[in-house]
This record gives C-alpha cells, structure tokens and sequence, in this order.
C-alpha cells in the first residue's frame, strides 16, 4: 500500500548517519570537482549497486527560476551511462497528473511516500505506478530534499527486487539523504544563478560576471556587428490599450525580432522599454550575414504577427532597426552600487541614430556603409544617399533593405 508518512512516523529521526559508509564520504568530500548534479546522480547509483542496494531507478525532482520551465526532473535507469533531463513548462502544477502525484504529496509536506508496486489491488491501474510496474519495478520510496529557506525539492528510489527493498537498504538510502541535500543545493544554487544572469543579461555577460567581470570600468574593446530595434508608436498603444494587453503584444514583438537574434549567434544585451539593442561579435567571421539574417528572419516573424493583428481588427506594428559596425567598450558601466553589463561608444551611437533615422525615410531598416562594405551586401540593398545623424560629425551613408523584402 501506499503510505504518506509524517516525520513523527521515521524510526530515529535525528540520528545521522545510521551508519558511515563510504558512499557519504564520497558526498561529502569528493564530490567538488563535479559540477553537475545529474553526473553526480549517476556516479551515487553505481555506488549504491556496487553496495549491494538494489536501486534500478532514481529521479530527481527541481523547481526552477527559470522563465520558462518550472521545473527539471533527472531520471537515472540502471545500464544507463547519463541521466536523462526533462523540464516542465509552468502549468503542468495544475495537471490531476501531478496533482494525484507522489512528488506533489511531497511538496504538499509529506515526509515519505513508499508504494508497493507489487500490490495491484488499489485502483491505480494506469497511474503514474502502472508505468513503474511495466518497467518491472517492484517498490517506490520519494523523501523530500529540504534546501534552505524552506525549498522543497524531490529524491526517489526504485528497486525490481521481488519484496522492495530490505529495512537495512531503506537506512541506506535514507542515510544519504543530508549529504546529498547539501550537495545538490549548492549544484542547483549555481545553475540558478547561471540561469538567472542568462536571462536578464544573457549568456556571454552572464559567464564574464561570473568569472568575475564584476568591478565599475571592467570589459574590453571588442568589435561588433551592433543592431538596435524600436517599436513605432508604442506611447500611444500603452495609452490606449489594457495593460495586459500591452505587455502580451511586447512578449509578442520580442519574440519575433529576439528569437532569430539568438538563433543566429547574436546577443541582446538590453530590452529598453519597447527597444532592444544586440551585438555580434566580429570574432565570428559570420557575424555580420549572421545579423542580416536575423533581421530577414525577424521581419518574417513580425509579418506573421501583423496578420494576426489585422484579423484581429487592429494596426499592423511598425517598427525600426539601425544597423552599425564597430569597436564598443563591452564591460560594467553604472553606479558604485548598481551596475550594467553593456556596450558604449560611437558605432552604438551611429547604429542609434539610423534607427531613429527610419521615422524620416520610411524605411524600417537602415545600415551604414560600413556595415554593408563589411558584409559585401551592397548589391542587394538600396542606397539612400548621405545623412547628416544628430550628434554626429561626418554624414553617413545609408542603404536600406529593397522594399519589397522590407514589407
């Protein structure tokens, strides 16, 4: 039968371990070199077989900050050489599957969840615990993993051993469980950290402030193929619109434009109200047909979003893109107490302005001469003339995509 236990209900709580062994001093002390947690997974499941505990399955559970997983499940098989990671989208918590779960028995506050899987009389036929007995598994036990400030994270064992597990193998397993709560937090602690910076700086800032970019003034010139978008009349859109609304048809717009930027190797630095601004590193010597690209593909992208705007009975977006090349200091800018990890300089400038510079000409997307002699894309744009750009000495020349790949 399946039991939901309270702590009140284990046998010698508070007595740790129950026995040493050397799988704990293994947790505990030669485990620092291994940063990833589903390795260390695997490595603690060879361990236990190696014991005498007959563990066939192991999973473990993870709620995430992630924008778009609420969570991570890593699953060891015996005979598997890697755990297998699977991430859940946010609203899989409101499922009857997991609703009726073990895991959310355990995040609800219970201590243990053991099951039986040889006992078929309960009803569960087709539950989350058939599948385990169509894998011939023969007993299931979950415990919480309490990380601090009261985070809840999931850890299971399953075993084919006709009979479960031994009261001996529970200890066990029970045994590990402080150290691999420790262990796994500070894993799961680094891949949050990791996760956050990637999402609100993105992924080559991220790994330079973790590697310790960390003071004002820090960074390095670095040439970049530098791109930067506005959304057209959006002041009068957020007036007018509910603010749910607007912020569904902002997701939307970024999506559209910030998808292929990334896809294309491309990096936002920073969205700016209704703006984003990207670089592409020169280091790459596509960068600049990698940027190209992007905009096509995102011009493609907001295409199919205006569409749906127009069914929807409203005005198509509009939108403006300047493109530029150049040197930029990559690094910290800002206060002594609050900084941002972005580029500066006169080619940021430039492309800037030829963004402001498509409300003039009519044309959503604008690139320097430089940029196009750096690209070799000439022949396939239109040239627009010289332009005087606000705050700038020299006019630049500016080409524009043809219009009939701008619509």
């Amino acid at each position: 039968m399946q039991s939901f236990s309270n702590k009140a209900d284990i046998a010698d709580e508070g007595v740790w371990p129950i026995r040493r062994r050397r799988i704990l001093d293994w947790l505990v002390n030669d485990t620092r070199g291994e940063r990833f947690i589903d390795n260390i997974l695997v490595e603690m499941c060879e361990k236990l077989l190696a014991a005498g505990v007959p563990v066939a399955r192991a999973t473990l559970h993870f709620r995430t900050n992630h924008p778009q997983w609420v969570g991570a499940r890593i699953l060891w098989k015996e005979g598997l050489a890697e755990a297998k990671i699977d991430t859940f989208a946010y609203g899989i918590e409101n499922t009857p599957e997991f609703l009726n779960s073990p895991v959310n028995a355990i995040h609800q506050g219970s201590e243990e969840v053991r099951k039986q899987l040889e006992d078929t009389t309960d009803g569960d036929e087709g539950s989350f615990y058939q599948e385990l007995r169509g894998d011939g598994l023969m007993e299931y036990i979950a415990w919480p993993l309490e990380h601090t400030f009261g985070k809840r994270h999931v850890v299971t064992f399953s075993t084919s051993r006709p009979g479960g597990f031994t009261s001996e193998h529970v200890d066990f397993l029970r045994d590990l469980l402080p150290a691999l709560t420790l262990v796994s937090e500070i894993r799961l602690k680094n891949i949050m950290a990791r996760t956050l910076l990637q999402t609100y700086v993105g992924p080559h800032a991220s790994e330079q402030i973790l590697s310790g970019v960390t003071t004002r003034g820090s960074g390095a010139t670095v040439g970049a193929a530098i791109m930067i978008c506005d959304l057209r009349d959006f002041t009068a859109i957020s007036d007018l619109w509910p603010r749910d609304d607007v912020i569904h048809l902002l997701n939307d717009y970024f999506d559209a434009m910030s998808d292929p930027i990334e896809r294309h190797g491309g990096e936002i630095l920073k969205f700016m109200g209704d703006g984003l601004l990207a670089i592409f590193p020169l280091a790459k010597e596509t960068a600049c047909l990698d940027l190209l690209q992007a905009i096509r593909e995102g011009q493609t992208s907001m295409a199919e979003l205006n569409e749906q705007h127009v069914r929807m009975g409203r005005e198509p977006l509009r939108y403006g893109v300047g493109v530029h090349v150049g040197d930029v200091m990559y690094g910290n800018i800002g206060s002594r107490r609050r900084l941002d990890f972005t580029v500066i300089g006169p080619a940021v400038n430039v492309a800037s302005r030829l963004e402001s510079l498509t409300k003039e000409v009519k044309r959503p997307v604008l690139l320097s001469r430089a940029f196009v002699e750096m690209s070799g894309c000439a022949k396939d744009m239109d040239s627009l003339g010289t332009f005087p750009l606000r705050g700038l000495g020299e006019p630049v020349d500016v080409f524009a995509f043809p219009e009939r790949l701008a619509a």
